[in-house]
């Protein structure tokens, strides 16, 4: 089901990889972009303090203000309806809605100064999701392609995957790096004991598996055959580009089918059925578990979607009986489980929306868009434990102190990851182009 926001705006999937596809992929468009999809490099690893990462989107612009940065003694009209709780982080309070989070939030950093200008869904979820501000001339990359491109991603395993939807068909994929680096989709609905075998139907790749009596030996014998095609090609072609692209990604594909990695980290039937009801029976928090499990097999970047943000009315409402005790069953568990595993110190959790909603309530008892004042989570991989960054004012209307743009965020996450936020990285023309324009690392946020 699409989830769509007030202005219409719905995800729709582009990137299809069937059988016939990875042996059939002749679009001009689609050889052009993988041309460049080659010669992958790793960064910056000496200095990495994370390996991956999962970004939990809440897709539709949560209400902050009535979260992670409640406002118990604002002024009628501005104020919700929920009491501000102690955490497990000394002298760091949250809404009483997440009192789950609120016992893990020693090992959370919460950015509460977080801010930008665009309060329409698509563009700010692209600026949320790129770390560049959205420009006419380019379309930038999200932050998954690019890990997809600059990371170097095991044998056998997609390198960045996303369940569910983003806003807006530029949120989320690969921009000027080419098709190439876009997101693996991950299919279906594993809510339910039984692995999906009875109820959702499971998690698969899209279009990652071998149809009726179709075998990997024959899917061998007519990779073979067509690359002898492609072998007559490449001497007709004296650069050589477009087949050498198509081949890295073309490899990539097959590299996956005939593995066993990626199938056995989405059968979340292999897990206990606590650590499985510990993330709650919803698509949101089998999806995050199913990405933790990705995370052990070696994908570099997931992203877990959960729309519904909206709230153009009966905000409270909505965050009591179904937005808050989700997020907060699911954001829990992941960095709970995370943690427990020894998985938190290398895996980098991010909850995020595209941005927040007015500090005043309207005659619906909702809020509307708002970017000014925003605040976000981050977990792991070399954030500091415990911790809040940066205040807003009384009224929540702007940042007060330290304040942040999702620029900064994502120049922090990838210094993390052992890549400079000014580092150049080439477009599928060979441009080359800073990875952040303006985004600097926050330093205090760092452990």
């Amino acid at each position: 089901m699409l989830n769509v926001t007030c202005d219409g705006v719905s995800r729709r999937d582009v990137l299809t990889i069937g059988s016939a596809g990875i042996l059939g992929l002749t679009l001009p468009g689609i050889l052009a972009s993988e041309a460049k999809a080659a010669n992958k490099k790793e960064l910056g690893s000496g200095q990495a303090k994370a390996k991956s990462v999962i970004l939990l989107w809440l897709a539709g612009g949560p209400a902050t203000i009535d979260m992670w940065d409640n406002k118990p003694d604002a002024p009628e009209g501005i104020r919700g309806e929920f009491k501000s709780i102690d955490t497990a982080a000394k002298g760091v309070q949250v809404a009483e809605t997440f009192p789950k989070f609120a016992a893990v939030a020693d090992k959370a950093t919460i950015v509460r100064s977080l801010y930008h200008t665009i309060p329409s869904h698509g563009p700010a979820a692209v600026f949320m999701t790129t770390g560049n501000k959205p420009t006419a001339a380019l379309q930038y990359p999200s932050m998954g392609s690019v890990a997809s491109k600059l990371l170097k991603t095991e044998v056998g395993v997609p390198p960045y995957v996303t369940f569910g939807e983003l806003r807006n068909g530029a949120a989320g994929q690969a921009g000027y790096l080419g098709t190439g680096y876009n997101p693996f989709i991950i299919e279906g609905n594993a809510a339910g004991r039984d692995g999906g075998k009875g109820g959702g139907g499971g998690f698969s790749v899209r279009g990652l598996t071998l149809k009726g009596s179709f075998t990997l030996e024959e899917l061998e014998k007519r990779d073979a055959l067509l690359r002898k095609f492609d072998g007559g090609f490449a001497g007709l072609d004296k650069s050589n580009d477009l087949v050498d692209g198509l081949d890295t990604f073309h490899q990539q594909a097959l590299e996956i089918l005939k593995s066993d990695k990626t199938r056995k980290a989405l059968d979340l039937s292999a897990e206990k059925g606590t650590t499985r009801d510990m993330y709650g029976n919803t698509p949101f928090g089998q999806g995050a578990l199913a990405a933790r499990r990705l995370v052990e097999a070696g994908v570099r970047f997931s992203t877990v979607s959960f729309g519904g943000w909206d709230t153009h009315s009966q905000t409270f409402n909505a965050h009591k009986t179904r937005l808050a005790p989700t997020t907060d069953t699911v954001l829990a568990a992941l960095i709970r489980d995370l943690d427990e595993r020894g998985l938190l110190d290398s895996t980098i959790v991010m909850c995020a929306g595209e941005f927040g909603r007015t500090p005043k309530v309207n005659k619906n008892s909702g809020r509307d868009h708002w970017a000014r004042s925003m605040a976000c989570v981050l977990a792991g991989g070399g954030f500091k434990r415990g911790y809040a960054h940066g205040t807003t004012d009384a009224s929540g209307m702007a940042p007060a102190t330290e304040p942040v743009t999702p620029d900064d965020v994502a120049g922090t996450i990838f210094h993390n990851l052992g890549i400079a936020p000014n580092t150049e990285i080439q477009s599928a023309t060979g441009r080359p182009i800073q990875l952040y324009r303006e985004g600097k690392v926050i330093e205090k946020v760092l452990a």
